[in-house]
């Protein structure tokens, strides 16, 4: 169901994170947020860290707004966006943590790498019966943001099978079984933000992308399971809200994952199955190689291109976004046609004066294509040179 993006031509939004604020230095941990919300330090950085956010995505003119991520803890390389379920949903073990197995799906990282420390940092509490929603409490926190701007708040969350691969567990038979109890009570949990009035919801990295790229041949866990798990995810939220499917390749501290530029072509058939309204990917950081072919394949649903690249400090300029959107005009209708970043920038690596300015560009950019096309600009309030403090 098209909520968010119904109606509106080259719609702009960021993935999700943004870089927290210096001051706001209270930490969730593995209190519930409802709990959190009772002490007044938390509650009075939390609102402002959430004022903040949602403030400067709107000086930069984006149609669709995230809350920034702002549950996470400050932790080494944006550790929290997985780590978030585990430590609040039931069934893990919440006195006794364990350090969870090296590796991110399979892939490591050397001492001496940063994303050595990363890995280091991984601390999962590991599956000791049966996985419930427990206190995620998705839709209080999508409610906390909501409620401060009129622009409509994008909520996005890690998927499953994510938080399957990076916690031990003492419970389930097999990785499949884990997996599945655990899309189950995301669903649950996913219900009701949707009952609650979310007008999207993002499943952040389903692995059907990454397993395709790296050849994954294993009988059970392989993109057409993972296509598998994400419907069953999300199943019945797409009568209720808007539901987007989002692929990168990884990105903490900033960081690639893969020495090489990975190609989404060799998921595209399987990803045109899933069950969302949106689906987006990672254009700009990837030189737009597989443009051509995402359009080709990605036939019966919308397409959020990335047109800002959330590994690197230099912000790009409104022309570069502008060429890169005019490349994806020629393969994605523009009634089908998103604009985003390529993921989020709130992984440990970005200053928020930095993150300001690619979301700045992202929307002036847009609004050039826009001029082309005859269709109206979005305000952008940070580029209105009468607020300039340098006098001409």
């Amino acid at each position: 169901m098209f909520k968010a993006t119904a109606g509106k031509t080259l719609p702009t939004t960021i993935i999700g994170s943004l870089p927290r604020p210096s001051w706001y230095t209270e930490n969730l941990g593995t209190r519930s947020f409802l709990e959190a919300m009772v002490s007044s330090r938390y509650r009075e950085q939390y609102t402002d860290a959430l004022s903040v956010y949602l403030r400067e995505q709107e000086i930069a003119g984006l149609d669709i707004c995230t809350d920034g991520d702002c549950r996470f803890d400050q932790d080494v390389g944006g550790q929290s966006w997985t780590s978030y379920p585990p430590h609040h949903m039931s069934g893990f073990d919440h006195i006794h943590p364990k350090l969870a197995r090296a590796g991110a799906g399979g892939i490591a990282f050397p001492r001496g790498h940063i994303l050595h420390d990363y890995l280091e940092a991984r601390v999962m509490p590991k599956i000791v019966g049966p996985v419930g929603r427990g206190e995620m409490q998705y839709a209080e926190l999508w409610k906390a943001a909501q409620r401060l701007t009129k622009k409509p708040v994008k909520f996005g969350t890690v998927t499953p099978e994510l938080v399957a691969f990076a916690v031990q567990d003492e419970h389930y038979k097999d990785v499949p079984s884990r997996i599945m109890a655990l899309s189950d009570a995301f669903n649950e949990e996913l219900q009701d933000l949707a009952n609650a009035g979310c007008p999207v919801i993002q499943m952040e990295e389903p692995q059907i992308h990454l397993l395709a790229a790296r050849g994954i041949v294993d009988k059970i866990i392989n993109p057409e399971f993972m296509l598998k798990v994400f419907n069953n995810t999300v199943r019945g939220l797409r009568a209720k809200t808007e539901v987007w499917c989002h692929t990168c390749w990884g990105n903490p501290s900033q960081q690639r994952m893969f020495a090489k530029v990975q190609s989404y072509k060799p998921a595209l058939e399987v990803l045109n199955e899933v069950d969302s309204d949106v689906i987006t990917f990672e254009t700009r950081s990837s030189g737009a190689i597989d443009l051509e072919a995402i359009g080709k394949q990605i036939t019966n649903k919308k397409i959020g291109i990335g047109v800002i690249d959330h590994h690197t400090l230099q912000v790009e300029s409104p022309e570069e976004v502008a060429e890169l959107i005019r490349l994806a005009l020629k393969h994605i209708p523009a009634e089908r046609l998103v604009i985003c970043s390529d993921c989020g920038m709130g992984r440990e690596g970005m200053s928020r004066r930095h993150a300001l300015y690619k979301m700045v560009s992202l929307v002036r950019g847009t609004n050039i294509v826009r001029r082309e096309l005859g269709i109206p600009e979005a305000e952008c309030l940070a580029a209105d040179a009468s607020y300039s403090l340098i006098r001409t």
